[in-house]
């Protein structure tokens, strides 16, 4: 039988036009989508099989207004769709997705395809809620008026794209093998040109009835701006979402930790009971269930945390909070539009730094992506959690309020607030003073959040977690385990194996540099790792004390062993290191690919380690004066 032809398809189309949500229900992907702008910000890649067979090959890119790119991420597209990536060949085909409530915005993209040449489908998106809104758009006509082929298609419905298939299948069957791999060139095209083409067509193809504008005007998502956008009620309803946020963490999660922790537990002495004591034994318990055990204990806080975070997300509230913050981050020298990088920082540095290429003024981006790290991403969660609930008593202030949520809280404002400051301090430095851009960003409208978009990104974030668990926590931490047990100790030992150990000199070397700031030999010990990942820091800090116990502490675990051995001021200090810990190493190396230099990366761990170092300092002396007073 012979073999069918794979064609090479790429979805085009503007922001927020359920482009990812198409590409994840064709190809049966996981890709982020959210309801605002700029989430996918880099070409996905991915395949699908149709009914006769046929292997299709599908580029998800980034959504742009026009193929006459104006940021790093439009330029990405405009690459793709004309063949000026030398490291890939053209597309066969394009389909260019549409919102079908926003018809008008879409249609520039189409036009400008439409110049290209190349096959094209024009998938008109969301109809469900365009019927919703009473807004009738005639495919049939515009078809014809574009002429090329066109079809509804609703992503997030099972059958939604069974349309696009049919349409694809059959278009399929017109392509042939590289028959389209020539660079195209762009053809200018004047605004007002493109405006009346645009005009024509929805004066063909679409109508509205009499009613659908005022339908919208009364629909909840104008009804509840006039509330979460006010000048006075919406920062006090952020504020007032992120503080209950942050007592979630801490109020819904014990109870599952409590499980994860006893389960560790059990695992740890299951394996204690089945081997003889020795090397194997020492590893396995507290190399391994010791090490990677104390960090997966953190697990429900994380996924807590990012059920609301995509709850936010889907739900098309994130842009409203980008324009509320607009006037704050003004006052620093950055527009609202760093928000969504800023926010995508609080999961993880590196895809917040590249979601910088959304940001159109070069010195913006920069100052954003030399910010995006003082955002709390959640790696330092475990830190803080395993530090609080060591040392904070668990009680509620004002007969309500956790005093654990409240002291997390305080720590993510306080990266905030230091970002704000050092954004401050790049502005004045890179910036101009009269350049400030106004901030244009599309509000969508409100809608409940997609309970598959809701599991899946819960999913992703456990899988993600827990991979980082069982890979670099749980390679480091056996690797951690033979430098903090060999050499061993010396017969006239007064001290734990350990502290005469490889891992153990290290530590002693770095806490003549940290002992200032109230750091002991174990807690350096435990910095090295962290440089991999920071929540390496708790499994490093599982296994030194695992490895430094013995007689009543045997069998301890790691939470009440740190609040034995670290005074107050000393584990607060480590709080403020955490809020300014210099970046891993794969962060550090996103920002060297993003800037393309050497230079900023360098630039940001100095100054990362100089906030850090100075922000403990002042934190362990202060707090020890205090309390000596």
């Amino acid at each position: 039988m012979k073999e069918l032809f794979s064609p090479r398809i790429a979805l085009v189309g503007n922001p927020n036009c359920g482009k990812t949500a198409l590409f994840n229900r064709l190809t049966g992907a996981r890709q982020k989508v959210a309801n605002y702008a700029g989430v996918t910000i880099e070409r996905k890649e991915g395949k699908f099989r149709s009914e006769v067979g046929r292997s299709w090959n599908v580029l998800d890119l980034p959504g742009t207004y026009s193929l006459h790119a104006i940021t790093p991420d439009e330029k990405i597209t405009q690459e793709v769709v004309t063949g000026q990536r030398s490291d890939e060949s053209m597309p066969d085909a394009v389909v260019c997705v549409v919102d079908a409530t926003n018809l008008r915005r879409g249609l520039r993209v189409v036009f400008e395809l439409l110049a290209l040449g190349q096959p094209l489908i024009l998938a008109v998106n969301m109809m469900d809620i365009a019927k919703k809104r009473h807004i009738h758009i005639d495919i049939a006509a515009l078809s014809s008026t574009l002429n090329i082929p066109v079809v509804e298609t609703v992503a997030v419905d099972p059958k939604g794209v069974d349309a696009l298939l049919t349409e694809l299948e059959t278009l399929a069957q017109t392509l042939t093998p590289n028959a389209n791999n020539k660079p195209h060139a762009l053809s200018e095209q004047s605004p007002e040109s493109l405006q009346e083409r645009v005009k024509q067509v929805l004066q063909a193809c679409v109508s509205e009835t009499a009613d659908a504008s005022s339908d919208r005007a009364a629909s909840l998502s104008y009804r509840l701006d006039s509330w979460i956008l006010h000048p006075v009620f919406g920062p006090l309803i952020f504020a007032t979402l992120m503080f209950l946020v942050f007592q979630a963490v801490f109020a819904w999660a014990q109870v599952p930790m409590d499980l994860i922790k006893a389960a560790v537990d059990s695992a740890g002495g299951a394996v204690e009971s089945a081997l003889e004591p020795g090397i194997l034994q020492g590893l396995l318990v507290k190399g391994v269930i010791g090490g990677a055990g104390s960090v997966l204990v953190f697990l429900p806080q994380i996924v807590i945390l990012f059920f609301f975070i995509l709850i936010m997300e889907d739900s098309g509230y994130l842009p409203r909070a980008a324009f509320l913050l607009d006037r704050i981050m003004g006052k620093v020298g950055l527009s609202g539009r760093a928000f969504i990088p800023l926010l995508s920082s609080f999961a993880c540095a590196i895809p917040g730094i590249m979601a910088t290429r959304t940001i159109q003024n070069s010195r913006d981006r920069l100052v954003t992506i030399m910010i995006a790290p003082l955002m709390t991403c959640s790696a330092r969660l475990p830190v803080y959690a395993l530090i609080i609930a060591a040392f904070i008593p668990e009680k509620t202030v004002y007969g309500m309020l956790s005093l654990q949520g409240l002291v997390l809280f305080a720590l993510y404002l306080a990266g905030i607030v230091s970002a704000m400051l050092v954004a401050y301090f790049f502005k004045k430095k890179w910036g101009s003073k009269n350049l400030q851009q106004a901030l244009m960003l599309e509000l969508p409208d409100y809608r409940w959040p997609n309970l598959r978009n809701l599991v899946l990104g819960l999913w992703e974030r456990i899988k993600i977690f827990t991979t980082r668990v069982g890979t670099i926590i749980l390679a480091l931490m056996i690797l951690l385990w033979f430098l903090s047990s060999f050499p061993g100790a010396p017969l006239n030992a007064t001290q734990p194996a350990i502290y005469y150990s490889i891992a153990g000199q290290l530590g002693r070397l770095l806490e003549v540099v940290f002992a200032p700031i109230g750091f002991n030999w174990q807690i350096c010990i435990a910095l090295v790792p962290g440089l991999a990942a920071r929540e390496v820091a708790v499994a490093a800090l599982g296994t030194v004390y695992a490895l430094s116990q013995s007689g009543e502490e045997l069998n301890r675990s790691l939470e009440p062993l740190i609040a034995h051995s670290w005074s107050l001021p000393t584990a607060l200090s480590l709080l403020a290191w955490y809020v300014f810990a210099p970046q891993c190493i794969a962060t550090l190396s996103v920002v060297r690919r993003e800037t393309n230099t050497v230079r900023y990366p360098l630039m940001m761990a100095a100054y990362l380690f100089g906030l850090a170092y100075c922000a403990s300092f002042l934190t362990y002396h202060i707090s020890t004066y205090l309390l000596k007073g």
